[in-house]
């Protein structure tokens, strides 16, 4: 029995990324881009309630709910190629915007709109015969994604609160930076995504510049290039429900396995295999090769190096022809030449799942997600940032003119620093017990 996803898209950034998901998912379904089904393989419709919803006159709907705080992004939706995929009624916009404000979007503009949000979503979750959880997208660094999308995330918590809650938020990066007061969005959204999520897939713009600019050979990536990555690394994610396969998982497995302690559900993720198309035909995509690509420190979503923490647990979902012998072999031998950056304490933190049918426009590929130590790093910069802002309390008069109490800020504060210091904790924990044996 497939147990259904619904989606919330918030903010712009949210809403671009769900159109190149919606896209890639339709293609494996086999639907066009106004939902009817023009496929030819029973495996494409066999589970493909999961995401879609099918109307009265055959058409399949995405169970997706897509809101922003302006009109612009929604109204370029309904004029694209995607505009007869989505329910117009689930599109919801306001007039005013949140102005890169995580209070706007948090407490005024957004608390506005949030109920008209709930009730579609609460329409959708009931329209799912056993919902198994929600997904949202959202950027943390401006004021819709992050604080719309985090007060969205604690009422949906409330009321669903044995479902599971997985979210794809864009961390902003160093060198792509479009808002000055991106420190402060960003803290305050890590500091509720820290109670109120049960995953965070942790994307990042500057990784996947690099990405598509070193890997891709792309030298000028747009944002549609961008959008187009994590696309497919959601694909693949979400893919075990999607699809029959030989080895399962779900989005409550997944987290079972990657979550040793609760605070700790921040993963990377990467994707393989990638390669500017010009060279594809001369390389080979068995297990192997991708197996070792898609632990490659270099394709990982976000710009921390991994290797500079230790994985805690990690799953890798394959899809596509393989065995799952070659599978099991293939990620023993990545873990034993790779212990070094594996906690010891955890044995077999690899999970492997097996989808038979690859991502869009691939024959076999893989989706890597970890939970690293090294997501530390991240949030260290995050907190460098902020602390030089609120150090001369810099614009802090357009959070507290919303309404906001300067004591969330420091509330924050703590509970990331927390984070960090729980994640060094782990990381260093054989460590300590090792001197202790001496």
């Amino acid at each position: 029995m497939p147990r259904e996803v619904v989606s919330f898209h918030a903010g712009q950034c949210g809403n671009q990324v769900a159109k190149e998901f919606w896209k890639i998912v339709s293609n494996e379904h086999g639907l066009d881009l106004s939902g009817t089904y023009t496929g030819d393989q029973d495996v494409q419709l066999e589970r493909a309630h999961v995401f879609y919803s099918e109307s009265a006159s055959g058409k399949y709907v995405p169970r997706a709910i897509n809101f922003d705080l302006e009109t612009g992004v929604l109204d370029a939706i309904k004029n694209s190629d995607m505009g007869g995929l989505f329910k117009p009624t689930n599109l919801i916009s306001a007039q005013n915007g949140a102005g890169n404000n995580w209070a706007k979007g948090h407490y005024t503009e957004g608390a506005e709109l949030v109920d008209q949000v709930l009730d579609v979503g609460r329409r959708e979750a009931e329209n799912c015969d056993t919902l198994q959880g929600f997904q949202v997208t959202q950027s943390l660094g401006g004021g819709t994604g992050s604080g719309m999308g985090t007060l969205l995330i604690s009422k949906i918590r409330e009321e669903y609160p044995d479902r599971m809650m997985l979210t794809y938020s864009v961390y902003p990066s160093p060198k792509v930076s479009d808002t000055v007061v991106e420190p402060y969005n960003t803290l305050l959204s890590i500091h509720q995504l820290i109670e109120n999520a049960d995953e965070v897939v942790v994307l990042d713009n500057e990784a996947l510049y690099d990405i598509c600019f070193r890997l891709l050979k792309n030298p000028t990536p747009t944002f549609g290039d961008l959008n187009k990555l994590v696309g497919n690394g959601m694909s693949g994610i979400t893919s075990c429900i999607r699809f029959a396969g030989q080895l399962n998982s779900d989005l409550r497995k997944l987290a079972v396995n990657l979550i040793p302690f609760p605070r700790l559900h921040f993963f990377t993720i990467s994707f393989a295999p990638l390669e500017a198309t010009e060279s594809s035909e001369f390389t080979n995509k068995g297990v192997k090769d991708i197996t070792e690509s898609v632990f490659d420190p270099k394709q990982m979503f976000m710009a921390p190096d991994v290797r500079e923490g230790k994985y805690l647990t990690a799953a890798v979902t394959f899809r596509g022809p393989f065995a799952t012998k070659d599978v099991d072999e293939q990620l023993l031998n990545m873990q034993m030449k790779n212990t070094a950056y594996f906690v010891e304490w955890i044995p077999n933190n690899i999970k492997s799942s097996l989808c038979n049918v690859p991502n869009a426009g691939f024959k076999g590929n893989a989706v890597f997600i970890g939970n690293t130590t090294a997501m530390k790093l991240l949030n260290t910069r995050i907190l460098e940032q902020f602390s030089k802002l609120y150090g001369v309390k810099a614009y802090l008069h357009w959070y507290t003119g919303e309404g906001m109490d300067e004591m969330e800020f420091q509330e924050a504060e703590s509970n990331v620093t927390d984070l960090v210091a729980e994640y060094t904790q782990y990381e260093e924990a054989t460590v300590d017990q090792e001197v202790a044996a001496e």
